[in-house]
């Protein structure tokens, strides 16, 4: 029997976040004590719920600090939380930013440093070089949110127009640095989740500046200055003052899909993931997903049904009118809503750590009778997604999915249910 779709898909959505929490994936990697201090630093949206995992397990003194967004924090003993805005970066992540390096900068090669890393990490790490200000940071990172880059490439900007991101906080050190990280980034690429403070890549500034073309990005006179200059040159990967560090993904949407997947089975339905890694735009990737579950309902191919197709990684939205409100997740409900219109089809698509973009809802759900019921509330649906206005739809027919904060981030979670 089919259970009742929208409780049915959440409880997908609880698995794939129970999955992905920190404390088992810490309690997994946890480093050799050193015979000196371990200090830990961290940034991201599930951060400080990794430090109070941290806490719990580790046996011996510890005291460090770690950065999260604004209502994510969470209780800690030792470790202190600050607490700074996140899409876009403000005055207390500026702050945050010189108290991890403060607290790593004069340690000893004896000293363990333990970096707990998460998605979110990039604007909550504002550390703009001279000239550059935080309001040049601000710009930057309004701008490639809006631009419909994919997350890869937006952090390969961001790591060369810092003096944090890009391995650099790390090389600040003397201490061995272990990073335990949670991933966001499709492909599970470690030195892009947070634009790697701790673990170094081997891209470059010319590859920024090849971005910056390719997406029309138009950034501030002093940020394109500076990429055009050594100054912008991050630390390789292959550094010697890299060699005695490590780093280790604890968590990801790979792990988390196939934890929603077994629930599925579980209740009697296939479950069959399409990928971990999905990237491109909102709506674009909805229609893909849209066409294989109307092929599924229609004909039985390429699965037959009941099936739930599930999916992560992250898409990106292109704004098209400053003045919508919703983010990636619920502008992939819309247009999924659009594409199935009638048909016995249920979608949730949602963040997993809680917040779509900037609004208090995760995600959204979408079915069959989305758009009869976005007409009878008085939208026009082609209209709201044209308006990047998502949001405000799905609100007026209570469709939001609300969560809060989850403590963990493995980026999109998307399901869809042909009954």
């Amino acid at each position: 029997m089919i259970p009742a779709p929208r409780i049915f898909l959440a409880s997908l959505f609880d698995a794939a976040v129970k999955a992905a929490d920190p404390q088992t994936g810490i309690a997994a990697h946890l480093p050799e004590k050193p015979r000196g201090k371990t200090v830990v630093i961290g940034a991201g949206k599930g951060a400080a719920q990794m430090a109070s995992a941290l806490e719990r397990l580790w046996k011996g003194p510890i005291h460090g600090v770690v950065v999260t967004r604004y209502g994510y924090g969470c209780k800690t003993n030792s470790i202190e939380i600050i607490e700074a805005a996140h899409p876009v970066p403000d005055a207390a992540g500026l702050i945050a930013s010189k108290r991890l390096t403060d607290a790593i900068k004069d340690l000893s090669e004896d000293d363990l440093v333990i970096a707990l890393i998460c998605g979110g990490g990039s604007a909550l790490l504002p550390a703009p070089p001279k000239p550059l200000t935080l309001d040049n940071e601000i710009v930057l990172n309004e701008t490639l949110l809006a631009s419909g880059a994919p997350i890869s490439a937006m952090n390969v900007v961001r790591k060369h127009l810092s003096t944090i991101k890009g391995g650099r906080l790390a090389a600040a050190t003397k201490a061995r640095v272990v990073s335990l990280i949670v991933s966001d980034i499709p492909g599970d690429n470690a030195a892009y989740v947070a634009s790697g403070p701790t673990v170094a890549d081997n891209s470059t500034r010319h590859e920024a500046l090849e971005i910056v073309a390719r997406y029309n990005l138009k950034l501030p006179k002093a940020a394109i200055d500076h990429l055009n200059s050594t100054g912008a040159d991050a630390p390789r990967a292959d550094n010697p003052i890299f060699s005695r560090n490590s780093h280790h993904i604890i968590a990801s949407a790979s792990v988390s899909l196939e934890a929603a997947a077994a629930v599925s089975r579980s209740s009697g339905i296939e479950a069959v993931i399409l990928s971990d890694s999905v990237e491109g735009e909102a709506r674009d990737v909805a229609l893909v997903h849209a066409a294989i579950a109307k092929g599924v309902f229609e004909r039985n191919r390429p699965f037959g049904k009941p099936v739930v197709i599930l999916s992560g990684g992250e898409t990106t939205v292109t704004l098209k009118s400053r003045h919508g409100k919703g983010g990636r997740n619920s502008e992939f409900a819309l247009a999924a809503a659009l594409a199935i219109d009638g048909r016995d089809i249920h979608v949730l698509a949602a963040d997993t750590d809680g917040i779509d973009g900037t609004g208090d809802n995760a995600g959204a759900f979408a079915d069959g009778t989305t758009v009869a019921r976005l007409r009878v509330a008085g939208f026009d649906p082609r209209q709201l997604l044209d308006t990047n206005d998502s949001y405000t739809g799905f609100k007026n027919i209570d469709d939001l999915f609300k969560t809060g904060p989850t403590g963990t981030n493995v980026n999109d979670f998307r399901a869809m249910l042909i009954s």
